[in-house]
């Protein structure tokens, strides 16, 4: 596990002798600890670029046609794990399969009926919006002119026969029960005049199909139609689900292993070959180079050569963080991935962000409810049918279920930590409830205490502001640029020579005697030389300026807490006022401004909280030492669900597979 930086990485090469080229891309597959890349054009000079076979073209072919076939089946259990041991062995299996044209002939079916079914429901609706139509459809229809069904309002149903030309001979026929809603008949070339005046309205128009026989009658045999397709589509469900039991599994089983195949042959093109050898290159994390190589070795009966790659490329990042840690990746990701030779502050990220997160929403009733919805994300938002439907279309076009999972665990802490200080200070959705109920004294009071707060969050500015400095200095140093260095280092002294020239003339002012100014005036003038003269002039000078302004921002800790308390404070004011009044009007209207008016900052709760901890980290924080714009680490392989490996005897795969979450 990587802690503050990420997994190291080593690019290898190998040579191997075509004959193990297929173990050994299954090998890599069954590990996903090797990024393979293309091979550099010296090398490629002395061989030629892997070209595919008939072998490799027939499971291309295979490979669609079982991707096909699985998607038609629908889902059925599957037995245990199969294990293929070579290529021919796969597609001597994908042979015994016989069910192309069945499932084809009925899949084509069933999206036959299923259009037919769509057409047939809206045919259905517009017959039931025509039922104040008494005569026969057919009359609707000429070579001479057409009929469409308009709805809109009363009055734009009014202005649209004002609009229509009188050359169209329009004939109106409103719907006595639906007012709005009109049948209208006019000359075919006269059609378009219609749609603009439409448009101009605001009125929505149906063509009227060709149709005969009266509203009733063909409503009645349009409903007989969508019933015969309805049964005929669920026999053709029962007889799909009938071949899905017999055959998905050995489906699901002769896919995988083709996809697998499909993934081999597609980084071919990244290898180089000879007569009877190839050769690769591939990232690696240094920590499996060693275990790799012996299992390469062991796989060829060590007919193949490993080596290291001496590279001045830039690595693929791997953050490879405790699983705790793991899970504010996220937000790493989010902002930008880290390059491989530079620092990872997820760990420091997943350390700061709680506490900011429950410091500045300080309330048992909030953290509570968030927790709770955080719960309900990580359950997979049960019971969310229930909701309006564009509440439900908002959350999805904000982030993905996967990402949603990962916000609310990340969340979790921080909400715990908001509870814990809501309890100790006394606050429920701003009432002091324990103190009402209980006769409780809380040791602390928020808004009493603003200046020991403010200072509180001007020490953890200070602290944050140094800590990145100090990385800052460190990458610098390793980087091996000394000027950089001396600017960080003079980041440092300047920092706390203002914080603390601050403090002296605070309690001077206060009437304390602090140690004299001389030596902050020392640690702001030195830092102020080190930044010059590591930066230059103008972007030292910037420097000095930004450091006072990062280490301030970090106040917003408070003024958030505040703006949240005060905010909910008003809210029970006012509809506690309005309640206590003792009128009808009176008590409805303040339990809707403390239901509403809570609502809403809990949202804020969520989002200020959210947003301002995350900015902190990543403006006041992060900028001080984090480049950013890291290549990701793609491990070739996938894992494996109804196939086992081929590489060992029992068919497990080799050694620990590397988890990390999705990019």
């Amino acid at each position: 596990m990587g802690i503050l930086r990420p997994a190291r990485m080593t690019k290898v090469g190998l040579i191997g002798l075509r004959d193990d080229e297929s173990r050994i891309l299954s090998l890599l597959h069954d590990l996903r600890i090797a990024q393979i890349e293309t091979l550099p054009p010296a090398a490629l000079a002395e061989l030629v670029p892997e070209r595919g076979t008939e072998t490799q073209r027939a499971i291309g072919d295979e490979a669609l046609r079982f991707r096909g076939l699985k998607n038609a089946l629908p889902p059925a259990p599957v037995g245990p794990p199969r294990r293929f041991d070579s290529v021919e062995e796969i597609l001597a299996a994908a042979r015994t399969v016989p069910i192309d044209r069945e499932v084809g002939d009925l899949k084509r079916e069933d999206d036959r009926l299923t259009s037919e079914e769509r057409a047939l429901d809206e045919r259905i609706g517009l017959l039931g919006q025509l039922a104040f139509y008494p005569d026969r459809l057919e009359y609707l229809h000429a070579q001479s002119f057409v009929s469409f069904l308009g709805e809109g309002t009363p009055e734009a149903r009014t202005r649209i026969g004002t609009l229509v030309p009188p050359e169209a001979d329009a004939q109106f026929l409103d719907d006595p029960a639906t007012p709005g809603r009109f049948l209208v008949s006019l000359k075919t070339q006269q059609a378009d005049a219609l749609t603009r005046a439409a448009q101009g309205s605001g009125v929505k128009l149906v063509a009227v199909p060709v149709l005969a026989g009266t509203v009733p009658e063909e409503r009645a045999e349009a409903e007989s139609a969508r019933r015969t397709a309805v049964l005929r589509r669920a026999e053709i469900a029962a007889r799909l689900g009938a071949i899905a039991a017999q055959w998905y599994g050995t489906i699901a089983a002769i896919d995988e292993a083709l996809q697998i195949e499909v993934r081999k042959v597609e980084v071919l093109s990244k290898l180089g070959a000879g007569r009877a050898t190839f050769a690769m290159e591939a990232w690696v994390p240094a920590r499996d180079v060693g275990r790799l190589e012996a299992l390469v070795r062991g796989a060829t009966g060590d007919r193949c050569y490993l080596y290291r790659v001496i590279t001045t490329e830039e690595p693929p990042t791997l953050m490879d963080n405790p699983p705790g840690v793991r899970l504010y990746e996220f937000f790493i990701r989010f902002y930008s991935l880290p390059q491989a030779d530079e620092w990872d502050p997820t760990f420091v990220f997943a350390l700061v962000f709680p506490l900011f997160f429950g410091l500045m929403l300080g309330d048992w009733g909030y953290g509570l409810t968030i927790l709770l919805v955080c719960l309900w994300m990580i359950a997979g938002f049960p019971g969310a049918g229930r909701l309006p439907k564009f509440g439900r279309d908002f959350v999805k076009r904000i982030m993905s279920p996967y990402g949603m999972r990962s916000l609310a665990y990340t969340l979790i802490p921080g909400c715990l930590l908001a509870v814990g200080l809501g309890l100790y200070w006394d606050e429920f959705f701003g009432y002091a409830l324990f103190s009402h109920w209980f006769g409780y004294v809380a040791p602390f009071d928020p808004v009493r205490n603003l200046g020991f707060l403010l200072l509180f969050a001007g020490f953890v500015g200070l602290g944050m502001v140094t800590l990145g400095f100090v990385f800052g200095l460190l990458k610098e140093y390793f980087h091996h640029h000394p000027r950089g260095v001396v600017a960080k280092a003079g980041g440092i002294l300047f920092a706390w020579g203002v914080a603390f020239f601050g403090l002296a003339v605070i309690h001077h002012q206060a009437g304390f005697s602090f140690v004299g100014f001389d030596a902050y005036l020392g640690l702001m003038i030195g830092g102020l030389v080190l930044m010059i003269g590591g930066e230059g002039i103008q972007t030292g000078a910037m420097g000095l300026i930004e450091v006072v302004s990062h280490i301030l921002s970090y106040t917003r800790l408070v003024g958030i807490l505040l703006a949240s308390v005060i905010l909910a404070v008003v809210i029970n004011s006012i509809g506690a006022g309005l309640v206590v009044g003792g009128t009808i009007v009176g008590i409805i209207a303040g339990l809707v401004i403390i239901v509403i008016g809570q609502s809403f900052n809990v949202i804020l709760g969520v989002f200020e909280p959210g947003i301002q901890g995350a900015r902190l980290i990543f403006v006041e924080y992060f900028s001080k030492f984090y480049t950013g714009n890291g290549k990701p680490f793609r491990p070739f392989g996938a894992a494996r669900t109804h196939t086992v490996s081929t590489v060992t005897p029992d068919g497990l795969a080799t050694g620990p597979i590397l988890q990390s979450p999705p990019s």
